[in-house]
């Protein structure tokens, strides 16, 4: 979706944006028959398998029921491709930021500060009960990304402090303010651990959030940059 969004930015040729579309459109419906947590893993005939990995839930390519960072990632995709479809109605526009803020609140709800510790587990379970309660980083960087875009967009407070709160929390916990860079994992109690991305392997999502609150909400990174590289 997110590479589609981009293609069509890039090119100009809005059926890659129509693609994402339909996509999205999957996802929403997926999530809303789950009470706002996005399906993971599917079966060969793309059914839910919700149970995938049950018995191995912190996998590190397909970890066992939902993830709320990708929750709060997609809730910025719907609402990029919201703002900027051609062939979506305003009501129906509408309709996918609303789906966006549930993603939103539905993950934060289930998974920041779980466990009595500040933060963002990185997995539930299907009712919204962490299960793996480790802290990764990427997903604060989404929730930066998110909660600036869903500012803009809906102009809500509620978004802007959360924007606050994310930045608030990577500056005390992710930022290694000693070596430079983010670490990438954490326990529940905010110790630095490597058990599933050892070491700082990627700095895509931490270079990411940095840009996205500062640009057009409507248009994919690389192309927003160009038009407004002084952002």
């Amino acid at each position: 979706t997110e590479a589609f969004l981009a293609v069509a930015d890039v090119t100009g040729n809005e059926e890659y944006r129509e693609r994402a579309g339909r996509i999205i459109d999957h996802v929403v419906g997926w999530a809303r028959e789950n009470d706002w947590r996005i399906p993971e893993h599917f079966t060969a005939d793309w059914q839910p398998d919700l149970e995938c990995n049950h018995d191995k839930p912190d996998d590190q390519f397909k970890p066992y029921g939902a993830t709320p960072g990708h929750g709060i990632e997609w809730a910025r995709l719907i609402t990029q491709y919201a703002l900027s479809s051609k062939a979506r109605s305003e009501e129906g526009k509408q309709r996918l930021i609303e789906a966006a803020e549930n993603l939103f609140a539905q993950a934060l709800a289930d998974a920041w500060n779980a466990e009595g510790t500040i933060g963002l587990a990185y997995t539930t379970d299907w009712n919204g009960k962490p299960v793996v309660t480790d802290r990764m980083h990427w997903t604060l960087a989404e929730s930066v990304n998110t909660s600036a875009t869903l500012a803009t967009v809906t102009g809500k407070q509620v978004y802007k402090d959360w924007y606050a709160t994310f930045w608030q929390y990577i500056d005390e916990y992710l930022i290694d303010h000693e070596n430079g860079s983010w670490f990438h994992q954490l326990n529940k109690d905010n110790q630095v651990i490597g058990t599933v991305w050892p070491g700082k392997s990627d700095l895509y999502h931490a270079t990411q959030c940095t840009l996205i609150p500062r640009l057009d909400p409507a248009v994919s990174v690389a192309p927003a940059l160009k038009a407004n590289p002084n952002a």
